[in-house]
């Protein structure tokens, strides 16, 4: 028996070879997408698991820390309403003993993912995180910026647990104002009314 192969049969065999190497080729290619495909779907396991872990953290302390704000509240009001100048050493260290309860107490919520929300004069008011107890006018605040804040707030791992109540810069304040000419001591105090008349009023916002 001959080992020789017609050039038919040489050519059958490197067809066989291509189409082997095709389906190899297509095979790595469908193993390579299902090692990412689960790959990505551990991570976003991980990323769940660890997601619902902080939720039920935060849940199970949620209530605890809400009710703890109250003695912090007292607390805040206790300090800032003390003397500063005590001359009864006994009052001194009273005081100065609420004033480290205080500080240890936030020290506590700041270790446990409890942090306070207390927004700068200001700062445009959030519905998130600010609850809007009054309205005022306001000559340096923009209208819808934060006045003053009259109970400090708390998030919990990104959750609120009490919102900031704040006082807002009435519709109005600050740069909603026109502001006054330089010149106006001697001006004519309806020479505004009147160019605004013929040119139009112009939109300082635009």
């Amino acid at each position: 028996m001959s080992d020789d192969h017609t050039p038919a049969e040489t050519e059958a065999v490197a067809d066989a070879a291509i189409e082997m190497m095709e389906a190899l080729k297509a095979e790595n290619a469908s193993l390579k997408e299902q090692v990412l495909r689960f790959a990505a779907e551990a991570e976003n396991t991980k990323r769940r698991s660890e997601r619902e872990a902080n939720d039920a953290r935060a849940y199970a302390i949620q209530k605890f820390a809400r009710d703890l704000l109250g003695a912090a509240d007292n607390l805040s009001r206790a300090t800032a309403a003390a003397p500063s100048d005590l001359d009864d050493p006994a009052v001194k260290n009273f005081v100065l003993g609420v004033e480290m309860t205080e500080k240890a107490l936030q020290t506590a919520f700041e270790s446990n993912g409890l942090k306070k929300i207390e927004p700068p004069r200001g700062e445009k008011f959030d519905p998130h995180k600010h609850q809007a107890m009054m309205e005022q006018p306001a000559p340096d605040v923009a209208a819808g910026g934060v006045l003053q804040t009259l109970q400090t707030g708390y998030e919990l791992f990104g959750r609120i647990v009490r919102p900031a109540m704040v006082v807002v810069a009435a519709k109005g304040s600050g740069a909603d104002l026109a502001p006054a000419p330089a010149d106006s001591a001697g001006a004519n105090p309806y020479a505004a009314s009147e160019a605004e008349e013929a040119g139009g009023s112009v939109d300082t916002k635009a």
